[in-house]
């Protein structure tokens, strides 16, 4: 048959066709010119197989959208479509010169038959499902609280009809198809909805069945080119961009393989982890040679091209889903952070950026460039000017990131723990603090104090070294320390790791003294470091001030190596992260445990003995507290929550958010010393939630948090929003008072 229609739409298929190729063989060069101005990274190449082998399972097993099920469900059935029924699209281009033509071998085999419009049929549900979800959750009706506020919705609508209209289309052949053939060969062949809808075709002519076929068929071409085009001429369309973009993006992932935790266990496998040292040029910098680097060279990133090359593969996987957003304690506290809109932002800039940054520089004089070089001049952080207005914080005249945007995070890592497609949020947003501290000196004026009192005494409240072992004054026994009733911690089982807050710091002064307390009731041998100690640097890394962080960290890696520590405890989740993860790049690899852990441990192994209150076995509630940086950042969950689970008398009630999906106490990224000046106060939204549980005590198990829900709580109960006899206490202290009350008073 060449019948008028026939060849209108082979013409305009093939012109069609031959657009799209172009377009995306044009985009898929510019994707690789723009990431390849970023800096080198060598670290994202090892262990392949381990690389390999997490990309399949979080491709295949969706794992990493697992967090809202059904959702998960509607999109894995609507990728698979778009990957499976890439045959339907080949057939399409035969049925345009054939309408009779099947796939050779596979055109007539029942199982694919059935496969493909099975596949066809609940990807089409899944579509409807995600498009009515995008609705009912739109920010028209739930305002900045909807996870697609920001989110470009003209590319998510384009995308949503192009794949419900191909699917449509899918149907419409196997029913069209149905009609052609004879019915033996049709029922033996097709899936029931081929047939259902077939039926209503069954009355036309052969020719006009024909017809039909080539006609839709040479829509379906057109709906996937007009895609094809459109994405080609958009390189940050990410909800589209992203299907390909996040294959790599997840292999290149900067954990391929699961968190050790200790006691065989393993934590999260997302992009969480150590922060990276600063590189130039992919080569660490040594800081001991900062004089020799170039002047141009820069510390942290200033510029959109001192982002890495992966920085640069992240911006442009995004998908706009906005599952970061909804997570993110600063943005669910009415701050200007948006991680989807920061990543959006960068994304945007990059792209408008990149003609400037690849021509010559002779071609840099070309008039059609101009847009291109007055985008290059502006800074990647501007002057303040967010005035409640979030949208005004990215992309602003004087910048493209707001300043405020950057100091708001506090680095708890739930936009990295809920990204689908692993982005490194948290990285880039330090990455963006250390120029600001190291080159600009544009930061919060609380943290001068912070740094100066670092610098001088290696504490952050500028307290002298010598009052490090006050907390002990009070104890029935003695503390052993190193270098003066011990030689070096071959002596002893455990370095107890007693951190800045626990010793200097009112209230955790008590959780230091509980877990000295149970340990010595547990026969466990420690022993600690005293004036030894220092800050080990998380405030001044994650404020930026990664000059800082070396001094402070190697400093207490040459204490500890030549006091030959080998097995530590420590109760502050911010230790915990930085002597266990990040000690290590500079030589201290040492088995890190939180006391949580530990204490957990010997409840189990029956060297400590919770007792139930006595007065009349009356039960109390308690609600846990997951603190980041042991919670989302290394995957310890269930060690506390175990260990209060063995207080007798204690109902333990578990608060809306919480585990991986926990909200933040306010303190992380040096949000500690710096003044919340901006929307509601986290550690009050946080504490709320706890009080609403009806608990009794708020149990935690970092001092930062403690300090933050302690204030938190003096608050709430102030307004008469808390109860009175509401308290924060460490889950130390609470195994304390039930131990105590098994023992026998003492003779005075």
């Amino acid at each position: 048959m060449n019948t008028p229609l026939q060849i209108a739409v082979v013409v305009v298929s093939l012109a069609m066709t031959a657009a799209g190729v172009a377009l995306l063989t044009r985009a898929v060069n510019q994707f690789v010119q723009v990431i390849r101005l970023g800096e080198p990274d060598r670290s994202r190449a090892g262990d392949p197989v381990a690389r390999t082998r997490v990309l399949v399972r979080e491709f295949l097993g969706h794992t990493r959208m697992a967090r809202l099920p059904v959702v998960a469900i509607a999109h894995w059935f609507t990728m698979v479509s778009f990957g499976l029924l890439f045959s339907t699209l080949v057939v399409a281009y035969g049925q345009i010169f054939d309408p009779h033509i099947t796939l050779w071998l596979i055109g007539s085999f029942p199982p694919y038959e059935w496969a493909v419009e099975g596949i066809t049929v609940v990807g089409a549900i899944g579509i409807v499902y995600l498009i009515a979800l995008r609705q009912k959750q739109h920010p028209r009706s739930e305002g900045r609280r909807s996870r697609f506020f920001g989110s470009t919705f003209w590319q998510a609508y384009f995308v949503e009809a192009i794949i419900l209209g191909v699917l449509i289309c899918v149907l419409l052949l196997r029913s069209l198809e149905y009609a052609l053939v004879d019915e033996a060969h049709a029922t033996a062949l097709h899936f029931p909805f081929g047939q259902i809808l077939g039926r209503a075709f069954e009355g036309l002519s052969e020719g006009t069945l024909e017809n039909l076929i080539v006609l839709v068929a040479g829509i379906k071409i057109a709906i996937s080119m007009s895609w094809a085009i459109t994405i080609g001429l958009n390189n940050t369309m990410g909800v589209a961009w992203h299907r390909f973009l996040a294959f790599p993006n997840i292999w290149f992932k900067r954990n391929p393989t699961a968190l050790r935790i200790g006691e065989g266990r393993t934590g999260s496998t997302t992009s969480l982890g150590p922060l990276q040292p600063i590189s130039i040029k992919g080569e660490v910098l040594d800081f001991e040679n900062v004089d020799e680097l170039d002047e141009d060279a820069a510390l942290g990133v200033g510029k959109i091209e001192n982002f890495t090359w992966k920085g640069l593969l992240d911006f442009s996987t995004c998908t706009e889903c906005g599952r970061c957003q909804s997570q993110c304690p600063a943005w669910n506290t009415d701050k200007p952070l948006s991680p989807k809109m920061m990543i959006m932002a960068l994304r945007d800039h990059a792209y408008a950026k990149a003609p400037w940054l690849l021509a010559s520089e002779e071609a840099r004089k070309d008039e059609s460039l101009a847009p291109a070089a007055s985008i290059a001049e502006r800074p990647l952080i501007g002057e303040t000017g967010y005035e409640d207005n979030p949208l005004a914080a990215y992309n602003a005249d004087s910048g493209i990131i707001d300043p405020d945007v950057l100091w708001s995070c506090v680095t708890c890592g739930a936009c990295v723990e809920q990204c689908p497609v692993d982005i490194e949020h948290v990285d880039h947003i330090v990455d963006m603090r250390r120029y600001q501290v190291l080159i600009e000196s544009a930061f919060p004026n609380e943290l001068n104090g912070l740094f100066k009192n670092l610098e001088k005494n290696g504490n952050p409240w500028g307290l002298k070294p010598r009052l490090r072992m006050d907390w002990a004054k009070g104890l029935s026994f003695e503390v052993k320390q190193v270098g003066s009733d011990i030689e070096d911690l071959t002596e002893v089982e455990y370095l107890f790791w007693v951190g800045c807050a626990g010793a200097y710091e009112d209230r955790q002064k008590k959780t230091t003294v509980a877990i000295a307390e149970l340990l010595n009731e547990a026969g466990v041998d420690f022993a600690v470091l005293g004036d030894g100690e220092a800050c080990t640097g998380d405030s001044a890394r994650r404020s930026g001030n990664e000059f800082l962080f070396q001094q402070l960290a190697s400093q207490n890696v040459e204490v500890l190596n030549e006091s030959k520590a080998t097995k530590i405890v420590v109760s502050c989740a911010h230790c915990f992260n930085t002597i266990q993860n990040e000690y290590p790049q500079l030589g201290g690899t040492y088995e890190v445990v939180h006391h949580t852990q530990l204490l957990n441990r010997l409840v189990r192994d029956k060297k400590l003995t919770p007792v139930a209150p006595v007065e009349g076995g009356s039960t109390s509630a308690a609600t846990y507290h997951d603190p980041c940086y042991i919670g989302r950042h290394n995957g310890i969950y269930e060690p506390p929550r175990e260990l209060i689970g063995s207080l007798p008398g204690i109902e333990l009630r578990e608060m809306p958010r919480n585990q991986e999906r926990a909200f933040c106490c306010g303190a992380g990224g040096a949000r500690m010393w710096m003044e919340e000046k901006l929307g509601q106060r986290i550690n009050v939204t946080r504490t709320a939630e706890a009080v609403a549980t009806g608990a009794d005590t708020i149990a935690v198990g970092c001092p930062f948090c403690r300090v933050m829900l302690s204030d938190g709580l003096t608050a709430q109960q102030s307004q008469g929003q808390a109860r009175e006899e509401v308290q924060v206490l460490d889950v130390a202290q609470m195994l304390l008072a039930a131990v105590q009350r098994g023992k026998e008073p003492q003779e005075s």
